[in-house]
C-alpha cells in the first residue's frame, strides 16, 4: 500500500488529520525540561498559554533518528511503500535525521520503498503541499506522480507572515537583541517569507500590527496567480483577532476559490510568539494534475 505521512510541522488541523487517516510525526517541544510532543501530549492552546509566561523555558528540537526509525518501522514491516514530507532543512536538521533512520531501517528491511521529501516550507505552506499530495493519493495518483507534483508544488509555494512581538525573534538569534529592542519599541513589525531554499528571510519591516497583515496582501497580490482558482492557506498562533482581521482581507480584496486554516504549532510558535500570521499560496496553476485535485 502506498502511504503518505509527515510531521507535526505541517501544523495540519486534528479535523484533518482524522479525516484522512493521516500520520503525523510529533515535533519534541522542552518545557522547563520535560519533553512534550506537538499535538500528542501538548496542544496549541495550552502550548501558547504556557509560552505566554516569560518565567517559563520553552525550546524545541527536531525529530531525532530513533523517532524516526520507530515511525518507519511498522510500514516496513507491512512492506507498504511510503512517501515521507519532510519540515524545512532551511530551518530544522529533520531530513538528514530522517535519512539517517531510513539508512537503519534498511539495513533490517532492505526492500522497504521509502522516499523523503524536503518541503522547504513550513506550517501552513507546508500543510497545504501535503494535503493536495494526499488528495491526489486518495484519487488514484501514482508515486512517481506525487513525487513530481511535490517537487512542482514546493517550488511554487510563497509563504509570508508577521509576529505581534520580535521577542521570540530576538531569543532565537534571528534578530539582534540592539536591533530588535528598537524596532520593537518604534511598534515595527517584520514581513518575512520562506525562500526557495526554505530558509526564514526578512522581506521589509512596517510600523504597525494592522500595516503589517495588510503587507501580507500586497505580497500576495504581487507573487500569486490567479486566487480565484486556489485554496489559499492562513495561519495563525492562537490569536483570533489577528486570524479575523487577516481573514476579512483576504475575502475582500483576493477572494480565493477557498480557504484553508490551520493553527501554528509548537516547531514555529516556539520561536515566534502567540501572535503570527500568515499566508501560503501558489505563483503557478496546477493544471497538470488537476484530474487528482
Amino acid at each position: 500500500m502506498l502511504r503518505i505521512i509527515t510531521d507535526s510541522a505541517s501544523d495540519l488541523p486534528r479535523e484533518y488529520i482524522m479525516a484522512h487517516k493521516l500520520h503525523v510525526i510529533p515535533t519534541p517541544v522542552v518545557i522547563d525540561e520535560e519533553d512534550y510532543f506537538d499535538g500528542k501530549t501538548i496542544q496549541t492552546k495550552e502550548f501558547y498559554d504556557i509560552l505566554d509566561d516569560t518565567k517559563r523555558d520553552v525550546r524545541t528540537y527536531h525529530i531525532n533518528p530513533a523517532m524516526f526509525e520507530e515511525a518507519f518501522l511498522p510500514y516496513a514491516k507491512a512492506g507498504d511503500s511510503v512517501i515521507y514530507i519532510c519540515f524545512s532543512t532551511g530551518i530544522a536538521g529533520t531530513f538528514n535525521a530522517a535519512n539517517l533512520a531510513k539508512a537503519n531501517v534498511l539495513e533490517e528491511y532492505p526492500d522497504f520503498d521509502l522516499a523523503i521529501i524536503d518541503s522547504k516550507s513550513a506550517s501552513a505552506g507546508f500543510g497545504l503541499l501535503v494535503s493536495k499530495l494526499v488528495t491526489m493519493l486518495e484519487n488514484g495518483a501514482s508515486k512517481e506522480t506525487l513525487i513530481e507534483a511535490a517537487e512542482y508544488f514546493i517550488s511554487h509555494i510563497h509563504h509570508v507572515f508577521t509576529v505581534h512581538t520580535l521577542a521570540y525573534l530576538i531569543k532565537g538569534g534571528r534578530l539582534s537583541k540592539f536591533k530588535g529592542t528598537i524596532a520593537e519599541t518604534l511598534d515595527m513589525k517584520p514581513v518575512l517569507t520562506v525562500d526557495k531554499e526554505g530558509s526564514l528571510q526578512v522581506l521589509k519591516t512596517v510600523r504597525g500590527r494592522k500595516k503589517s497583515m495588510k503587507a501580507l496582501i500586497d505580497y500576495a497580490k504581487s507573487n500569486g496567480y490567479d486566487f480565484s482558482s486556489q485554496t489559499l492557506a492562513v495561519c495563525h498562533g492562537e490569536d483570533e483577532d489577528a486570524l479575523h482581521f487577516l481573514l476579512d482581507l483576504v475575502d475582500a480584496e483576493l477572494k480565493p476559490k477557498d480557504k484553508f486554516v490551520s493553527i501554528v504549532g509548537c516547531a514555529i510558535g516556539a520561536h515566534t510568539g502567540r501572535g503570527i500570521v500568515g499566508l501560503c499560496f501558489l505563483d503557478a496553476p496546477a493544471d497538470k494534475y488537476s484530474r487528482y485535485l
